[in-house]
């Protein structure tokens, strides 16, 4: 066996360097898009110095934030159908740290991204290290046993040739449909530096080809007899539609059968907008044509979707309907008593349209869904298109001047978002037109994503215009990235919509009879303080972007017209309404309420929760 002497740092770079992945078109390009980077003393000297060596072949990027960086990493996959990856990696103590809620945002999306942080010293010689968590009754902890709850895989590599085993089982993982999410390795900082005889072999690792698991015969037999009993059927869309590719096969079934197609927050763009068997959103942030179809459907096929509370209106939505789970994951396929049918998403639906034969759904079902449909765009017309001119516009409005704006982008936008209010208007009222043009994450729904994730999608789409929707809660929180992207080239426009406040969770806490407390920024000042005034335009200036306050609707449409003519990154900012909301559709959502209180309208909330409890199934 041939062998060249290498330090760990350097076997793993040039691994991720050389691995490649085939895709649908049978092109093969790089699985590793890139490794972003925030050095420290945990990884500058050891792989800081591999990276360095091995930057023509394998992209190194600074970012400001560590969390933010591995949102960006996340998103770049998402944005790919999780066909490529990109890698992070951090210094140990905050900066691991830093990673864990990204992490956690991964896994609960089934998201792939290599996690590197740094880890102390596995000789314990020079214990304790800077930054070093000591553990009274454990000494092999770090801060980095942080990361095992919310990985797929997790290792601590504390000798150099554990990585010959370690690092393939990471990727294996991260590109196995059913299993794909974050891994960690640890990498002690010592390891890191220490040389061994590693395999050429290594250093040339198999194309990775992404697994199309067939359906089992008797779980799809099952299933076609279901549907084959079904009159009034109806297909709600997960992201892993999107993740396999299934959106021909998704349009091919429901054409084929007449069954009409509702979608998920991740799943959303399965579909054209203008499809006329696309109802729209589901569920708690839903359409009216998609969640009347649902409280009405006699059978409900969930197609890569895990069936979340805010798709399932916390179970109160589909009533007694049959249920099917076509998921490549059997954890999700079963969920909530539905019939199995483990399977890729694209795979299972061709395998399923073949199963029922010349099947289809009752006619007037059929015709009844595409009314729905129908005058669920016509009122989405209404609804974004509305210039207030009296009061303060809110988010529907803003999405129509966003949306409108974009005549003469041929790819189409992407638009990005994960928190507040804002994904509820989107997932109504937002038109894509290709697949993976609605960037939503709501798995999670992780405030500060969204600047970051949208530098993520602007490295995996270079080519389209990607709009970051933000409400001023998410852009203070994380904002960082703003610079990056202006540092990298990576244009974004960033539309910033000030509330003042937390105006979503303001709205709940009214709704579930709380008073004004601890949201909105004028809620919030005490006896001796000062009213808050943030000017985001001027800050997001100060990071380098091009940034403008916007008084009206009028002058929004202006600006995002010379932001698509710019060549760097823009920030737009427009005072919004907190109250006003898209009152059409939605569903229930159970938020617990106090069963006592001395408030009457908190008794009052809590009549309303009793009353939604019982449509639980």
């Amino acid at each position: 066996m041939k062998t060249i002497r290498l330090t760990m740092a350097q076997a793993l770079v040039r691994h991720l360097a050389a691995l490649r992945v085939e895709l649908d078109d049978g092109s093969v390009v790089p699985y590793v898009g890139g490794v972003f980077s925030i050095f420290g003393h945990g990884n500058v000297a050891g792989l800081g110095e591999a990276l360095w060596a091995g930057r023509e072949s394998l992209p190194t990027l600074r970012a400001h934030n560590e969390q933010a960086m591995a949102h960006a990493a996340i998103a770049y996959s998402k944005a790919q159908f999780r066909r490529r990856i990109m890698a992070v990696t951090t210094s140990i103590g905050p900066g691991a740290t830093n990673l864990v809620t990204a992490a956690a945002l991964a896994h609960v999306n089934r998201l792939p991204v290599l996690l590197l942080p740094g880890d102390v010293f596995a000789s314990r010689a020079p214990d304790p290290v800077l930054q070093q968590v000591e553990d009274f009754g454990h000494g092999d902890v770090s801060a980095n046993d942080c990361f095992k709850p919310v990985t797929r895989w997790f290792d601590r590599i504390t000798r150099p040739e554990q990585i010959l085993t370690s690092l393939p089982r990471a990727i294996q993982v991260m590109s196995d449909p059913a299993l794909c999410g974050p891994v960690c390795l640890a990498l002690p900082q010592d390891v890191q530096a220490e040389a061994f005889d590693c395999p050429e072999s290594f250093l040339q690792p198999a194309v990775i080809r992404m697994r199309r698991a067939q359906a089992d015969v008797q779980e799809l037999r099952a299933a076609a007899e279901l549907l084959r009993r079904a009159r009034r059927p109806l297909i709600v869309a997960g992201g892993g539609v999107l993740y396999s590719q299934a959106g021909d096969a998704l349009q091919t079934f429901a054409q084929a059968h007449g069954v009409p197609v509702a979608e998920t927050q991740a799943g959303k763009s399965s579909l054209r907008w203008d499809d006329a068997l696309n109802a729209g959103a589901i569920g708690v942030t839903g359409s009216p044509a998609a969640n009347t179809l649902a409280r009405e459907a006699d059978l409900v096929l969930a197609v890569g979707s895990r069936l979340q509370d805010f798709t399932t209106g916390s179970h109160a939505l589909f009533g007694d309907a049959q249920r099917i789970g076509l998921n490549v994951q059997a954890f999700d396929a079963a969920k909530w008593g539905a019939a199995p049918l483990v399977a890729d998403a694209r795979v299972g639906l061709q395998q399923l349209h073949a199963a029922v034969g010349d099947w289809r759904a009752d006619d007037n079902w059929t015709v009844r869904a595409k009314e729905l449909s129908a005058r669920w765009r016509q009122r989405v017309d209404v609804l974004t298109r509305h210039d207030p001119r009296d009061e303060l516009p809110y988010d529907a409005e803003v999405i129509g001047a966003v949306r409108d704006s974009a005549a003469d982008s041929p790819a189409g936008d992407v638009v990005v978002c994960a928190a507040g209010t804002l994904p509820a208007e989107l997932h109504k009222l937002w038109r894509a037109a290709e697949p993976g043009n609605y960037h939503v994450e709501y798995g999670y729904s992780c405030m500060g994503y969204e600047i970051a994730g949208g530098l993520g999608v602007k490295l995996a789409r270079p080519h389209q215009e990607v709009i970051v929707m933000v409400g001023d809660g998410s852009y203070l929180m994380m904002n960082s990235e703003i610079a990056t992207s202006v540092m990298l080239g990576k244009k974004l426009i960033v539309v910033v919509l000030d509330n003042r406040g937390y105006g979503c969770i303001h709205r709940l806490q009214r709704a579930s009879g709380g008073p004004r407390f601890n949201n909105l920024l004028d809620d919030c000042v005490p006896e001796g303080g000062s009213r808050s005034t943030v000017d985001f335009a001027a800050h997001a200036a100060s990071l380098g972007a091009e940034a403008v306050h916007v008084a009206d609707l009028a002058a929004l449409k202006t600006a995002m017209h010379k932001a698509r003519a710019a060549t760097t990154t823009q920030v737009i900012v427009i005072d919004t309404s907190a109250e006003r909301i898209t009152e059409d559709g939605g569903a229930w959502w159970e938020v617990a309420i106090p069963e006592v209180s001395d408030r009457a309208e908190v008794d009052e909330a809590h009549a309303r929760y009793v009353a939604g409890k019982r449509e639980q199934r």
